[in-house]
C-alpha cells in the first residue's frame, strides 16, 4: 500500500486508507448515513410509580456532513437520546420505536459509528500524540503498516488542531497537562481514527468556557464531511450555536422544536416568544421552557404571565400542528422508503497486536504513574527496614521460633495487603478499559493478558528488593534457594492481591466502596489462613470450611514456614534444658503445617489462585460486555413493525432538502 499523503482531503483520506484494507469495507462511493427514528419511547422503571417514561413519542432524523444538536434543560432526556440511537441504553429501561440506518434495521458494528462520552477517560501519563498513535495501533487494520497508521494519527492530531499539544502530557489529578477543551479534542481525535461515518458526542461542551467550547465544537463541525454528527448540548453559546444545521429541542422527553437551526428563532417568534435583540437564541430557548424553577414566563408582546408548563405545551402542540412537523414525517418516510447500504463491521488489530500494544502502553503508564508502583515501592523498602532491624539477626533459639513466624506473617498478611495503594489506579484503567471495549477497540482478553503482563515486571521488583532487605537483615535461612522461593511467595501473593482487587474495581467501580470491600475480604482471609488462629482451633462451620481452605494466605504461610523451618535446629534453653528442636517439629507442633506435601505444592497452589482470580476477573468484565453487545443487538428489533407499511402510512411527499449542505449554517436573526 502506498503510503499516506498528509495534504490528501478528509474524504480521499479515508477511502484509500481504510475502505481499501480489508473486505467488506465500504467503499468510495458511499453517501454517508441516514440515520432515522420514528415515535421512540423510552421508560424506566421506578419503585414508585412502576415505570416513567423518559422520551415520549419523538420522530427525526439526521443526515450526511450535517451537525444535528439535541437541546434541552436539564434532565430533558438529550443524553437518554442519544444512548437510544446508539444502542447503549442498559437493561433497566425499555424501548420501542423504529431506529432505521439508510432505512433498515441493523447494529452499529465496530468501525461504522463512533460515540464521545461526556466525562474524558484518558490515560493522564501519555502525550497527546502516544494517546492517539496507540489508539491507531488498536483500530485501525492490521493490513496497514506502523509509518501509515502513525501517518493516519498525526493527520487526525492535526485536522483537531492538536498539533501545538503532541508532545504534552494529558495530565489529570494533581499533574497539569493538556486543557480542558484539549481534552475534549483528543476524545474526539481517537473516536475518529477509523473515519466513522456516523458519530455521536454526549455534551462536547460540558465544563468548558465560551471560548473553549467554540474550539471545540468548530474542530468538530470541521470532520462533519460525509459524516453525520449528532451533538447533545446544554446551552451553546451563540458562535457555537452558528455551527448547527438541525436542531432537535426537547423538554420532558416531548419534542418542542425539530428542523433547522436557523428557523428555530422564527418558530419560537410566530408562537409569542420572540427573542429579544442581542440576546444568545439557546439562551432564550432554555430559559421559555423550562420548567425546573416553576418560574413565569412573558408572553411575547402582550405582557401576560403565563405559567412554563402551559409555554411548553403550547409549544408542542404549535409544533406539531405545523408545517415542519409533517416535513419531518415525510422526510423520515422517504429516508426509509429509498433505503440504503448497509454498514458492515470493519477489521481492526489482531488478538496478537492487541496484547503488545496494550502491554506497552499499561507498561508506560505504569512508569510514569507514580502511584501505581513507585510510591509503594519506597514505602515498601522503608517497611524491610524496619522489619529488618526489629528482627535483626534472629538466631537459632527457641526465641527465634516466634520470631520467625511473626516475620513470615507480617510479610504474608500486611506487606500483601498494601496492594490495595494500587486500587485508585485500576479504576482508572477500568474506566478506559470501559471506553475503550464498548466501542470495539479490543477485547476482554487482550486488556487482561495486557494488563497482566505489563504488571509482572514492576512487581517482581517490588518482592525482590524489600524482600531481600527483610530477609538478609533477619538472618533467615542462607541459600540461593530459600530467598528464590522466599520472593516467588511475596510476589505471587501480591499478584494474588492485585487480581482480588481488579476483580473489586470491575465490580465496585467506586473509590471509598472498592477499598472497603477489597479490605474486608483481604481480612477474612488473614484471620482464616491459619496464623492468628491454628487450623485445629478454627471454628469448623465458615473458619475451617471453607475458608480456611480458599484463603490463599493458608497456602503462603504454610510454604513460608516450611521454607525457613525445614532444615534447621534449634537450641531449646528456656528451662535449662538445652536439647536440640528440628524444624519438622516445630512446623508439625507450633504452626500445624501439612507436611504431607512439600512447599513446592503450597506455591503452585499459590500460582493456580492467581489464575483463578485473573479467570475471575476476564469472565466479569466478559459478562458486562455481553449485556453491552446484547443491549446494541436489541436495538435492531426495537419493534414489530413493517417499515414498508409506516412508509405508507405517512403522506409522501419530495425528500426537500435532503442533498447533504455542504455550506457552513448561519442563522438569519
Amino acid at each position: 500500500m502506498a503510503s499516506v499523503n498528509l495534504a490528501m482531503p478528509h474524504m480521499e483520506l479515508q477511502e484509500v486508507e481504510l475502505n481499501n484494507a480489508g473486505k467488506g469495507q465500504m467503499g468510495s462511493k458511499s453517501g454517508g448515513v441516514f440515520l432515522t427514528w420514528n415515535d421512540l419511547w423510552v421508560t424506566v422503571s421506578t419503585k414508585k410509580s412502576g415505570s416513567k417514561s423518559i422520551l415520549k413519542g419523538l420522530t427525526g432524523y439526521a443526515r450526511p456532513s450535517e451537525l444535528l444538536a439535541v437541546m434541552g434543560p436539564s434532565g430533558c432526556g438529550k443524553s437518554t437520546l442519544l444512548d437510544a440511537l446508539a444502542g447503549r441504553l442498559d437493561f433497566s429501561t425499555r424501548q420501542s420505536g423504529d431506529i432505521l440506518i439508510n432505512g433498515h434495521k441493523q447494529k452499529l458494528s465496530y468501525g461504522t459509528s463512533a460515540y464521545v462520552t461526556q466525562d474524558e477517560t484518558l490515560l493522564a501519563t501519555l502525550t497527546v500524540k502516544e494517546a492517539v498513535y496507540y489508539s491507531a495501533q488498536l483500530q485501525l487494520p492490521v493490513s496497514m503498516t506502523k509509518s501509515e497508521k502513525k501517518q493516519i494519527a498525526e493527520q487526525t492530531i492535526k485536522e483537531m488542531g492538536l498539533q501545538d499539544a503532541m508532545n504534552t502530557r494529558i495530565g489529570g489529578f494533581g499533574n497539569k497537562g493538556i486543557s480542558g477543551g484539549e481534552k475534549r479534542r483528543l476524545s474526539v481525535c481517537m473516536e475518529i481514527l477509523t473515519r466513522p461515518k456516523l458519530l455521536f458526542l454526549d455534551e462536547p461542551t460540558s465544563g468548558l468556557d465560551s471560548a473553549a467550547s467554540y474550539y471545540v465544537m468548530s474542530g468538530i463541525s470541521r470532520q462533519r464531511e460525509g459524516r453525520t454528527i449528532i451533538a447533545s448540548i446544554h446551552q451553546p453559546s451563540a458562535e457555537v450555536f452558528n455551527l448547527f444545521h438541525s436542531l432537535c429541542l426537547l423538554s420532558s422527553g416531548r419534542t418542542v422544536y425539530f428542523g433547522p437551526a436557523s428557523a428555530a428563532i422564527e418558530f419560537f417568534t410566530r408562537n409569542g416568544f420572540p427573542c429579544p435583540y442581542l440576546q444568545n437564541p439557546s439562551d432564550h430557548f432554555l430559559k421559555t421552557i423550562n420548567k425546573d424553577f416553576d418560574e413565569d414566563i412573558e408572553q411575547g408582546s402582550a405582557g401576560g404571565r403565563r405559567p412554563t408548563e402551559e409555554v411548553i405545551d403550547l409549544l408542542i402542540n404549535s409544533y406539531k400542528s405545523s408545517e415542519g412537523y409533517h416535513e419531518v414525517q415525510s422526510h423520515v418516510a422517504e429516508i426509509c422508503h429509498q433505503g440504503g447500504e448497509m454498514l458492515e463491521k470493519r477489521s481492526h488489530a489482531n488478538f496478537m497486536m492487541q496484547c503488545l500494544v496494550l502491554t506497552r502502553r499499561s507498561t508506560v503508564n505504569m512508569f510514569r504513574d507514580p502511584g501505581y508502583y513507585w510510591m509503594r515501592f519506597a514505602v515498601y523498602v522503608g517497611i524491610a527496614l524496619s522489619l529488618g532491624s526489629i528482627y535483626y539477626n534472629v538466631g537459632s533459639d527457641y526465641r527465634s521460633v516466634e520470631e520467625r513466624g511473626l516475620m513470615v506473617a507480617f510479610v504474608v498478611s500486611f506487606m500483601t495487603f498494601m496492594t490495595v495503594g494500587g486500587f485508585p489506579s485500576f479504576v482508572e484503567d477500568m474506566k478506559v478499559f470501559q471506553r475503550e471495549n464498548v466501542n470495539g477497540h479490543y477485547g476482554c482478553f487482550a486488556f487482561v493478558i495486557g494488563n497482566t503482563l505489563s504488571s509482572i515486571p514492576y512487581v517482581l521488583l517490588i518482592s525482590l528488593i524489600p524482600g531481600a532487605i527483610a530477609y538478609f537483615l533477619a538472618g533467615f535461612q542462607n541459600g540461593f534457594e530459600h530467598f528464590t522461593y522466599f520472593a516467588l511467595v511475596l510476589f505471587t501473593s501480591m499478584m494474588v492481591v492485585e487480581s482480588l482487587m481488579m476483580n473489586v474495581a470491575a465490580i465496585v467501580p467506586n473509590f471509598l466502596m472498592g477499598i472497603v470491600t477489597g479490605a474486608g475480604i483481604q481480612g477474612l482471609q488473614i484471620l482464616s489462613g491459619g496464623y492468628f488462629q491454628l487450623p485445629s482451633e478454627l471454628p469448623k462451620v465458615l473458619w475451617k470450611y471453607p475458608l480456611y481452605y480458599m484463603s490463599f494466605h493458608k497456602y503462603a504461610y504454610q510454604g513460608m514456614f516450611k521454607n525457613e523451618f525445614e532444615g534447621l535446629k534449634f537450641r531449646d534453653d528456656m528451662f535449662g534444658n538445652n536439647h536440640i528442636i528440628g524444624g519438622e517439629i516445630v512446623l508439625r507442633e507450633r504452626w500445624q503445617a501439612e507436611m504431607g506435601h512439600s512447599k513446592w505444592v503450597d506455591l503452585v497452589i499459590l500460582v493456580g489462585t492467581l489464575i483463578l482470580y485473573r479467570l475471575v476477573f476476564f469472565l466479569i468484565i466478559k459478562t458486562k460486555e455481553k449485556f453491552v453487545h446484547a443491549r446494541k443487538a436489541s436495538t435492531s428489533i426495537l419493534s414489530n413493525r413493517n417499515t414498508q407499511i409506516m412508509a405508507k402510512s405517512l403522506p409522501a411527499s419530495p425528500l426537500h432538502g435532503l442533498t447533504p449542505s455542504h455550506g457552513t449554517p448561519t442563522n438569519n436573526r
